[in-house]
């Protein structure tokens, strides 16, 4: 067994790595390997082979060259831990010949077909970890704390994180919200017993009647489009004039993609290793690992690309955080 590094680009670029762009993975190097440092493999860049950029600026087609390169190195089959560009791009090269098996990598946990991606745990528990101290700092400085987390496509972490951390309101892409509503939510909790808030909005998060133009930032001669933060600045500038009150906004959205994988993605790394490795020992391929409480399942790419993951709306968690009086952008 051998690993890429980065994706494909050990093996497209091989003269890129002062030690080969391909790797042994033997079992005495796996054993020694840290928990907190153990990507030796890198992680793959948003580099689709089917429409590689030049440097003429056209995009050029390397999934035949791929797949060429795989062959040269008697690779018969691919082990690929990918999010939901990833599947896609795996589905297509399957199509091509390419025997496959996906593992199911997001940490907002979006991707269809899997109750649980590999790395959304470890994601979670660091965002309700920073939500905690953002609560503490927001309780101590008697304000309102605007706090915007992952999310772009799903609310799953706003959720769930908003839950733990007895949030007053999550604002999440899949419900809408009235900043309106929910600044007569606030100032009905707002009292001089409480005279502190906290509002969760994930990165996607979706307002009614509100649109503001995409800020962009020039980075040599595109224009990128600027997410991370907008979501909180919103709801910040847009709350504070209807509260009269101070508002703080903060981003923690990016810094929860670090940090120790917890106990349970730790046995889920082992799991969807093990099913991988079980399903190409069958003769089976072009399926992704799915985790289906309590089982471990195999869901045939086609099912599984060019979907999301949100969160239903008879969503046990989504009935829970309203029992507990948290406002989640519903019409009052």
């Amino acid at each position: 067994m051998i690993g890429i590094r980065d994706g494909f680009e050990g093996l497209l670029h091989p003269d890129r790595y002062p030690d080969g762009g391909l790797l042994t993975l033997s079992p005495e190097l796996i054993d020694n390997l840290a928990p907190a440092t153990g990507g030796i493999l890198g992680q793959a860049p948003r580099v689709d082979p089917f429409h590689t950029p030049t440097i003429n600026e056209a995009e050029a087609d390397l999934s035949d060259e791929l797949l060429k390169k795989l062959k040269a190195e008697d690779i018969d089959a691919l082990i690929s831990i990918v999010g939901g560009q990833g599947l896609g791009i795996l589905h297509k090269l399957h199509y091509k010949g390419l025997h496959t098996v996906c593992v199911p990598r997001s940490i907002e946990n979006d991707i269809a077909s899997t109750a649980i991606s590999f790395g959304f745990n470890s994601a979670l528990s660091v965002t309700i970890e920073m939500l905690n101290k953002a609560y503490q700092a927001a309780r101590s400085a008697r304000k309102i704390g605007v706090v915007e987390v992952l999310g772009e496509q799903a609310g799953w972490i706003a959720l769930q994180a908003g839950i733990a951390v007895r949030a007053d309101a999550v604002l999440m892409p899949e419900i809408p919200c009235d900043l309106n509503n929910l600044a007569s939510r606030l100032k009905d909790k707002i009292s001089a017993r409480r005279p502190y808030g906290l509002v969760v909005v994930a990165e996607g998060a979706k307002f009614v009647d509100y649109s503001k133009p995409p800020q962009v930032t020039e980075k040599a001669d595109d224009q990128v489009p600027q997410r991370s933060g907008q979501a909180a600045e919103t709801v910040a500038t847009t709350l504070q004039p209807l509260i009269a009150t101070e508002i703080y906004p903060l981003v923690i959205g990016p810094w929860a993609r670090g940090g120790t994988p917890t106990a349970l993605d730790h046995q889920l790394g082992m799991a969807y290793g093990a099913g991988a490795v079980q399903v190409l020992k069958a003769g089976q391929n072009g399926v992704m690992v799915s985790f289906v409480p309590p089982d471990i399942k195999f869901v045939p790419l086609a099912e599984a690309v060019n979907k999301v993951r949100t969160v239903p709306a008879d969503s046990e968690f989504r009935r829970l955080a309203q029992s507990l009086g948290i406002y989640l952008g519903n019409r009052l």
